[in-house]
């Protein structure tokens, strides 16, 4: 009896959710494919179309609004406001004016040691050393043939393979360093330091002449080959890696005197200098292309002694990570 008391008590709670007819909660409940459950719980098991709608509705409305913000403010562009709390600095030059570079910061920028010596030659005695001496050196005939004396689209080129050993080289010092506990000796950021140097080299030749389609092909080309060949050459012997790298260096540091050359000889107009280039390398304001090339030659020319210098270190039996990098020394 009691049974039946509590069955029928069951029965009057639940039966109107059970049985009792519901608008359609989608598609699928019309055509009863929806369990009971849905009907006990309808918040959970109901379906989201029409609060989708609803967003979408005022999502068109919101952006209607801004369309009309937009319109109204011109051209303005408005500030991004951030979900979590990042705000871009606001910085400025020393002279006061608005920083207008989002590539790098006013604290990146150096005065280039242009006093180093541009003719410094690593003469090569043992084996692996003379065949990277003859690897680069075969490289640079067919792109002496390709540019001739087209230095800007020559320097391009240039830049965009130069910048890729010390990427590489980095990144593969900083998985040793997480993979073997150890300390890298600042070499990881040495390297990424020159690998960002090489790319703000490209960055202002990219302002004095634009490469043309077939170029762009080429520098993909040379890239990706290069990567991969650089990547494999420093997993098997870093020394001879970075030896490598310093002619490298090398055909550079020759590659800009020639620029310089002509330059100097009127083949070649002296135009002002790119202005990323004059806060990059705090330049005069008057400077002159001739300036640029000078202080980029410069750069070469450290890093020509970095590779030669990290090559020496291994050829001696020694670990980067026990001798302290060059830091900032561009």
């Amino acid at each position: 009896m009691s049974s039946r008391m509590a069955g029928a008590a069951l029965l009057r709670h639940l039966g109107p959710r059970l049985f009792a007819a519901e608008p359609a909660v989608s598609g699928l409940a019309a055509r009863g494919a929806i369990p009971a459950a849905a009907r006990i719980l309808p918040a959970r098991m109901a379906s989201t179309a029409a609060e989708a709608a609803s967003a979408k509705q005022h999502g068109s409305a919101g952006g209607g609004t801004e369309k009309q913000e937009e319109a109204a403010g011109g051209q303005s562009k408005k500030a991004i406001v951030s979900y979590w709390g990042i705000e871009p600095p606001k910085l400025v030059k020393a002279d006061g004016t608005e920083w207008r570079w989002p590539c790098f910061r006013p604290w990146d920028t150096y005065t280039s040691d242009t006093s180093i010596d541009v003719k410094k030659h690593h003469e090569p005695t043992t084996l692996p050393d003379k065949a990277a001496y003859l690897l680069v050196k075969s490289l640079r005939v067919p792109m002496d043939l390709f540019f001739q004396r087209r230095h800007a689209s020559h320097a391009l080129l240039l830049e965009t393979v130069a910048a890729v050993p010390g990427m590489v080289g980095g990144m593969l010092l900083h998985l040793r360093s997480l993979r073997r506990f150890e300390h890298s000796g600042g070499w990881i950021r040495a390297l990424l330091e020159e690998a960002e140097n090489e790319r703000m080299h490209l960055m202002t030749f990219l302002e004095v002449t634009q490469p043309r389609w077939w170029e762009r092909a080429l520098v993909l080309t040379a890239q990706g080959a290069f990567f991969n060949a650089y990547f494999v050459g420093y997993l098997l012997s870093p020394k001879f890696a970075h030896r490598v790298v310093g002619y490298l260096e090398e055909e550079a540091v020759h590659s800009y005197t020639e620029y310089l050359k002509d330059l100097e000889a009127g083949v070649i107009d002296n135009t002002p200098a790119p202005a990323i280039a004059i806060d990059y390398w705090r330049l005069p304001a008057d400077a002159k292309l001739k300036d640029v090339v000078t202080v980029v030659r410069a750069d070469e020319a450290h890093h020509r002694d970095v590779n030669h210098f990290a090559s020496d270190i291994h050829y001696q039996g020694m670990k980067l990570k026990d001798t302290p990098a060059p830091l900032g020394y561009h």
